[in-house]
């Protein structure tokens, strides 16, 4: 597959604008670094094909962050009340939450704030507002990388024990190393 995509950037290479060639270089280097090893490139000559090294014009980046880890690594993201926040992340960040691989980084988050909206239904017992009454308040969103999954599954734990909502307001997503 590499040489296949390789073939097709040399056979392009000498028609296109130089901005393009970095763009279609960088996608082609990028996909090729996943799918095999990059060894060689076949670029037609005269009588036949050769084969030669390829070389990119910028190192190839190798999918992975500074500090190697085999961890899965996700995103919890949840919203929560300014009065609740500091709460909420240190319960967040005892599990692990918060911190880059190797450990030179931890207690780390993004933080935005926001106005939330939502309307408590009958049985609700809202933490903010009343049942019936569409309530708007200010709201953080915060974003916290989490390694490993028993970490992740641990930070969501201790942060529906923290957070004043019934119902707390949360997703999770995997990261992919790109």
């Amino acid at each position: 597959m590499s040489r296949l995509l390789c073939s097709i950037w040399t056979l392009t290479r000498p028609t296109l604008h130089q901005q393009t060639q970095n763009q279609v270089s960088r996608h082609l280097c990028a996909v090729s670094s996943r799918v095999a090893p990059l060894q060689t490139a076949i670029a037609p000559v005269r009588g036949g094909l050769l084969q030669r090294p390829f070389t990119a014009p910028y190192p190839i980046y190798n999918g992975s962050m500074s500090t190697s880890t085999s961890l899965d690594r996700y995103k919890l993201i949840f919203f929560v009340p300014p009065e609740n926040l500091e709460t909420c992340k240190a319960a967040i960040f005892a599990t692990g939450a918060g911190s880059f691989p190797g450990g030179k980084y931890t207690k780390c988050c993004f933080q935005t704030h926001g106005q939330g909206q939502f309307l408590p239904n009958e049985g609700a017992n809202p933490a903010i507002g009343a049942v019936g009454m569409v309530e708007q308040c200010e709201e953080i969103k915060v974003e916290i990388m989490c390694l490993g999954r028993p970490v992740m599954l641990d930070a969501v734990r201790e942060l529906v024990k923290a957070h004043p909502y019934e119902e707390v307001a949360y997703e999770v997503y995997r990261m992919e190393d790109v």
